[in-house]
């Protein structure tokens, strides 16, 4: 329906096709992914070894220290090392829903808006990744470079630490 109403961009909906149809256009809007895919493949169970990834020391995956993060993880690290990022972001989440649980009145809100927040994104940004949600330009949490991301995510682990801190009391 946004596409018929005319509410995407040109670019927006160029990413769009890519992702339906990435070998459409593979040396255009979808190369990112199609080198992103690449690397992690090559990663293998146990990956390339760290700062060994051929397609991240080529500079073939763009954007490899912001959006596409994880598939220098997946080629430096392999299976492996991307089970372990996840199992981190689990572990994460987890613990801010044992504080959002614990917590009461708008201090639960705020600690479930901040485990969303951290779930969603690191979801968004591992499926880019992977093929399965579209590119968007979501930083991974914690893992991504980016100052202003980083300090949003400080403030958030404060934030909960301040809930978790409150509701023991």
């Amino acid at each position: 329906m946004a596409i018929k109403v005319g509410a995407l961009q040109d670019y927006q909906l160029a990413r769009f096709t890519a992702f339906t149809n990435p070998g459409k256009d593979p040396q255009g809007v979808a190369y990112n992914i199609n080198q992103a895919h690449i690397a992690i493949a090559h990663g293998g169970f146990s990956g390339q070894g760290l700062f060994h990834g051929l397609q991240t020391r080529g500079a073939f995956v763009p954007e490899q220290q912001t959006d596409f993060v994880f598939s220098v993880a997946g080629e430096e690290l392999g299976f492996l090392g991307s089970a372990a990022i996840i199992g981190l972001f689990g572990v994460i989440l987890w613990r801010g829903l044992k504080i959002a649980a614990a917590a009461t009145g708008a201090s639960r809100l705020v600690a479930a808006g901040v485990v969303s927040w951290i779930g969603f994104q690191a979801f968004q940004n591992i499926g880019m990744n992977l093929g399965l949600t579209p590119v968007t330009g979501l930083p991974l949490p914690f893992v991504s470079y980016g100052g202003s991301s980083m300090f949003a995510q400080g403030i958030a682990i404060g934030l909960l630490q301040a809930i978790h801190r409150r509701s023991r009391w």
